[in-house]
């Protein structure tokens, strides 16, 4: 028998609970052992919960029992998870977290000391949910080189800029919609300022290039700006806007990572995921690019990669299994400034014509946008890839006190 604790009993965490009893059997098929939880630990009383008599207030009781060989932590956040799941390390007991903000912030740290005591400390649930993506980067495409990791990581997000593609729906409808049903939170920034999928694909990078990547490194801009009109020249482009998470190679030693608002051609794999659903784009020499799809969220699904897990540390118990990255001082990540990208502008000028002749006189060559019933004063185009640093000085030509620049979104070559 193999006992095990969970801290957090919110969504994630009783979910976990849920499988482990309720797949009890194939569980034991797949480690050959019970799996027991002995304790849960929340604040909060839960006294019709068929783990009733298991729950403590008290973090001291999985600290120090020696029979607790994997702890699961989904509490959230950084305090007190951090100092919890240092200790429980520290101790020698392998941890299990879904916890992207932990990871994303102490990831190296705490990668160092399951290495220093032999324990384990695995985390696919962080990033994709129910999606596999943590073990397969480092297990089934190990004998790739991969240059590219690109992906729709926030279901929140994607199911709102769905509903404003398909139905029509400006973002604050879309939101207060996604709030009624569950997929946003009533304070929604992690989501649509883009910090959620910050966190996982500095996890992704950290993981695929072997450096820590903390988020503040990671230039980051949500979908508060996306408008219907950007929504409707996408389409004339021939694409979709998408939040995306990108990380990728630029030299030996340089990464360009990034989360922003991109238009997505209709020919990519990743345009057609929507609603709640994520997908993750993996670029390898070898095998090309490889799609994870699934849902990045929601109870059970997320649960279900936390236990994966668990079972995995069951199998590692005596041997560490190898997952680790290096911390690091940023270094490694190339300024924004020099981030190259074609970037498609929607402008307002007294004088339409005089502003598409002045585009072109300053970006060089542009490819107009003309959608049905655009105002008299409106104009769209996209420019050809340059670096940041040269369109923000081109943009400063280009806009006057007859042309302003509306909106401005990045050209996603995916």
């Amino acid at each position: 028998m193999i006992s095990v604790a969970i801290m957090g009993h919110g969504v994630v965490g009783s979910g976990v609970a849920d499988i482990i009893y309720s797949h009890k059997q194939k569980l034991f098929s797949a480690v050959g052992e019970e799996l027991y939880i002995k304790y849960i630990l929340d604040l909060r009383e839960f006294p019709d919960s068929p783990f009733a008599e298991r729950f403590t207030k008290n973090f001291d009781d999985i600290l120090g029992d020696v029979e607790v060989r994997i702890v699961v932590e989904t509490m959230g956040g950084i305090h007190p998870a951090y100092d919890y799941v240092k200790a429980c390390l520290k101790a020698g007991k392998s941890v299990v977290t879904s916890n992207k903000e932990l990871v994303a912030a102490h990831g190296a740290e705490l990668l160092a000391i399951a290495k220093e005591t032999n324990a384990n400390f695995l985390f696919e649930a962080s990033v994709g949910g129910g999606i596999p993506i943590i073990r397969p980067i480092n297990q089934c495409l190990v004998a790739n080189n991969v240059s590219e990791i690109a992906g729709i990581l926030n279901g929140t997000t994607n199911f709102i800029l769905t509903k404003m593609i398909k139905e029509n729906m400006d973002l604050d409808v879309a939101l207060k919609l996604a709030q009624d049903l569950g997929y946003a939170e009533r304070n929604p920034a992690a989501d649509i300022e883009g910090h959620d999928a910050c966190r996982k694909i500095c996890i992704l990078a950290s993981l695929t290039f072997g450096k820590h990547i903390y988020p503040e490194a990671c230039y980051t801009e949500g979908i508060t700006g996306i408008t219907l009109e950007d929504v409707e020249y996408a389409s004339v482009w021939g694409g979709v806007i998408k939040l995306i998470g990108s990380v990728k190679k630029v030299d030996k030693d340089k990464i360009d990572i990034i989360v922003a608002p991109m238009f997505i051609p209709n020919e990519s794999q990743l345009s057609s995921i929507d609603d709640v659903f994520n997908g993750i784009m993996v670029r390898g020499d070898a095998v090309g690019d490889v799609v994870f799809y699934g849902r990045g969220a929601g109870k059970l699904p997320t649960a279900s990669a936390v236990v994966a897990d668990v079972i995995d540390c069951v199998k590692h118990l005596k041997a560490r299994k190898y997952l680790s990255w290096i911390d690091s001082d940023n270094s490694s990540v190339i300024p924004h400034e020099d981030s190259v990208t074609a970037v498609y502008v929607r402008a307002s000028a007294s004088d339409r014509q005089a502003a598409y002749d002045k585009a072109e006189s300053v970006f060089g060559e542009i490819h107009r946008l003309e959608k049905e019933n655009a105002p008299k004063k409106e104009l769209a185009f996209v420019t050809e890839p340059m670096t940041v640093k040269e369109f923000t000085e081109k943009l400063k030509e280009f806009e006057s006190d007859e042309i302003k620049a509306e909106s401005l979104i990045r050209i996603g070559d995916l």
